[in-house]
């Protein structure tokens, strides 16, 4: 465990100001408790154990940022640095990656 309070040695925190969205290979699974997002490619399994943090990963794509997803799932602005350590977990486990502002046709 880390004494240092400036957290010096992390990993740069997750830009809530950049597009984000579901990653391509990983899909959702809505659930009682929140959600299960499953990923493909890496088989892995993620639990959001908040609706609102699964309001907030649908948004995603839609918002021009991780914060607008936030703040149009009501998220208040005093809670968005604990979503901002959520979607840098999902993030870090490739649930959810950058988007690139103009879209290729798919």
């Amino acid at each position: 465990m880390s004494t240092d309070p400036a957290g010096a040695g992390k990993s740069p925190a997750f830009d809530l100001d950049a597009p984000w969205r579901l990653h391509p290979r990983a899909a959702i699974r809505p659930e009682r408790f929140g959600a299960l997002l499953y990923h493909f490619g890496t088989r892995r399994l993620s639990f959001l154990k908040n609706r609102t943090l699964l309001d907030v990963v649908r948004a995603l794509d839609q918002e021009t940022s991780a914060r607008s997803a936030c703040l149009a799932a009501g998220v208040r602005e005093q809670d968005l640095p604990l979503f901002a350590r959520a979607l840098d977990g999902l993030a870090a486990s490739d649930m959810i990656c950058p988007r690139s502002e103009g879209r290729s046709p798919a």
